[in-house]
């Protein structure tokens, strides 16, 4: 790559950013907030002392998690929007190891993981067979199912699960110690939680670059009738791309639930699924970006949750900086591909 289009690349990349945080500034401005401040206060909420750093990181592993597992549907041509469902349905299925299943915590965290990577594969595969054999677009079959899952984890949690002589919707029972993931003391994550995102990421991004099976999604994705007629089972492969795609959205689930709240929740995805559609778009539907994006969106999640207390504005605007960048990324890269 030669320097001029090295730096014409950056420009494209890093252009959309300064411009989210000029008019993101202006915004606090016009409601009469001081910038400099409500930046400083998001940098101390997310890097002002370890425990913060680790609420980063708690917020970075489904975001990868989720993310890797879109690359997938993505290149396949797919947009998977029922990830937010899928893992809602891996947090369901490591709840019902964690209640159910009375082993030691070398064997039962596997195990909850596996449910959770299981739960979250036969909700995408649901998904996958309202395309392949029901003709229903992937977008709206993916919120019906979203709202299903949401639904059922409510049921459950006021219903069968609902806590020893109350319905309350602040949570089930908390699991069992020997279901909680590890952390580091007196931090909120742990090596598992870690170890789960870089092997995912690793083996996504190897899968994607050096395989026939990478090559023949790709195909699928650029053009589907033309790789059906020169012999990929395009079906075949759409449902092994939900599949893995919610396998992934399960473990970020399944992680959720037995790392970081020990029991299931209503709001147990966190809106992480629709946000790793955002990391992914930021990140060029490229593996190598993934983790350095979706690092930049944990921050500014967590981040953002200081600004209510501390200067009594809305949370809120750290989704505002997000969805900003997001959209002029990709209308920036819309306009270069124009004028290309």
């Amino acid at each position: 790559m030669s320097k001029t289009n090295f730096w014409n690349d950056l420009g494209w990349g890093v252009g959309p950013i300064l411009l989210g945080l000029v008019l993101t500034t202006l915004a606090l401005m016009a409601v009469g907030a001081d910038p400099a401040r409500a930046y400083a206060t998001m940098w101390t909420g997310a890097f002002g002392a370890p425990e913060k750093f680790s609420n980063v990181v708690d917020a970075w592993v489904p975001l990868v998690l989720g993310s890797v597992g879109l690359l997938i549907t993505f290149t396949a041509g797919l947009w998977n929007i029922g990830i937010e469902g899928q893992m809602v349905m891996g947090a369901i299925g490591a709840a019902w190891v964690a209640r159910t299943v009375d082993l030691p915590a070398p064997v039962l965290v596997p195990l909850l993981l596996v449910a959770g990577a299981l739960g979250g594969a036969l909700w995408a595969l649901l998904a996958g067979a309202l395309k392949v054999y029901g003709r229903v677009h992937e977008i709206f079959g993916g919120l019906g199912l979203n709202f299903v899952a949401m639904g059922l984890a409510l049921y459950l949690i006021i219903g069968p699960w609902k806590r020893a002589g109350i319905a309350s919707t602040s949570g089930t029972e908390p699991f069992p110690p020997a279901a909680w993931l590890p952390n580091w003391p007196g931090l909120s994550v742990g090596p598992i939680e870690i170890a789960l995102a870089l092997v995912s990421l690793a083996l996504v991004y190897l899968a994607l670059r050096g395989t026939l099976w990478g090559l023949q999604l790709k195909a699928i994705g650029k053009n589907a009738r033309a790789a059906f007629w020169l012999g990929v089972p395009t079906q075949r492969h759409w449902l092994g791309a939900f599949a893995l795609c919610g396998a992934f959205a399960g473990l970020a689930g399944a992680e959720q639930a037995a790392g970081v709240w020990a029991r299931l929740i209503p709001s147990i995805s966190g809106g992480y699924g629709y946000l790793s559609i955002l990391v992914v778009l930021l990140s060029g539907f490229q593996a190598g970006g993934v983790p350095f994006v979706a690092f930049f969106f944990a921050a500014v999640t967590k981040g953002s949750v200081a600004l209510p207390l501390d200067l009594q504005i809305d949370s809120a605007l750290g989704g505002v900086l997000q969805g900003m960048i997001v959209l002029l990324y990709v209308l920036s890269q819309g306009v270069r591909a124009k004028f290309r």
